[in-house]
């Protein structure tokens, strides 16, 4: 089953046009997936797959694997159809230990961005991303190292993710912001703020963790499970179905590094939840 049309497509930075569906790459690693002895060539088929099913849109970010996503992406795919938009994102240092380290230095951006053209066999980063707000950094000149690399022809649109309202209007105000990616799912609508704001603009929102439900609550989970046996579909498609229908410019990425996987998320694209169904999730 392949990606439909009636899901629906988006134009990222007003032209580059995607299918709402995307592929989240954080899991594809080459690490662990699903045991098979060889995860390396399991991760570059799933990509392949993805692509074959028509999703037009890969998400990845340095700090995945660290480095290996990207790496795998290139290996499996470049050169890229045509059609393909990649994006990454920078911002955050990995370490030994495994946690995430916000880094918005313009300089350590503009090296990063750097090394993640060379891992992606690229010349130009379609949608290059900053990963999370350094604290220790001042917003303004991390966004606008980001914006000096666009105005250089290195990166195609400029997206941010794990934003305020208040810092995408402070960027908006030094360059154009094509996408946000915040935490957005069926139980946690933290951001539905910054939803608004883009549904506003025509900002392009990506949800990540698009499948957590959260802790609904018994009741909550209840109705979700009866929309879902409702229409013959997993709580994972109707989450996801959820999302597509929730607003034009939300772009789910989920990701997985089973084909099996895979091929449902896809199917998702596939169902129509009615006026009913959409409003019992959304309460």
């Amino acid at each position: 089953m392949t990606l439909r049309n009636a899901s629906g497509t988006f134009d990222i930075g007003g032209e580059l046009t995607v299918h709402r569906l995307g592929f989240g790459a954080m899991r594809i690693t080459g690490d662990d997936v699903l045991g098979d002895p060889d995860d390396v060539q399991n991760a570059k088929r799933v990509l392949q797959t993805a692509v074959n099913l028509g999703v037009d849109f890969i998400d990845t970010a340095d700090s995945y694997g660290p480095g290996t996503s990207e790496r795998l992406i290139a290996e499996a795919l470049a050169p890229y159809p045509e059609d393909l938009v990649v994006a990454t994102k920078g911002g955050l240092l990995r370490n030994r230990d495994g946690d995430w380290l916000t880094h918005g230095d313009p300089d350590y951006l503009r090296n990063a961005h750097l090394c993640s053209l060379d891992r992606l066999r690229t010349d130009c980063i379609d949608l290059y991303q900053y990963h999370r707000p350094d604290p220790d950094v001042d917003f303004e000149r991390s966004v606008t190292a980001l914006a000096e690399l666009k105005d250089e022809g290195v990166i195609g649109h400029v997206g941010l993710s794990n934003v305020s309202v208040e810092q995408l209007e402070t960027a908006r105000d030094i360059v154009e912001i094509a996408t946000v990616q915040n935490r957005y799912n069926l139980g946690n609508r933290e951001n539905e703020a910054v939803l608004d704001v883009c549904e506003s603009n025509e900002i392009g929102f990506i949800p990540w963790f698009p499948l957590g439900a959260g802790d609904l609550g018994d009741e909550k989970a209840a109705v979700l499970t009866d929309v879902a046996d409702a229409n013959d579909a997993s709580e994972y498609q109707v989450a996801l179905a959820w999302l597509l229908q929730r607003s034009p410019v939300v772009l789910p990425i989920p990701g997985t590094s089973s084909i099996p996987h895979l091929r449902e998320n896809v199917a998702a694209s596939h169902l129509e939840l009615t006026d009913e169904e959409m409003r019992r999730l959304g309460a």
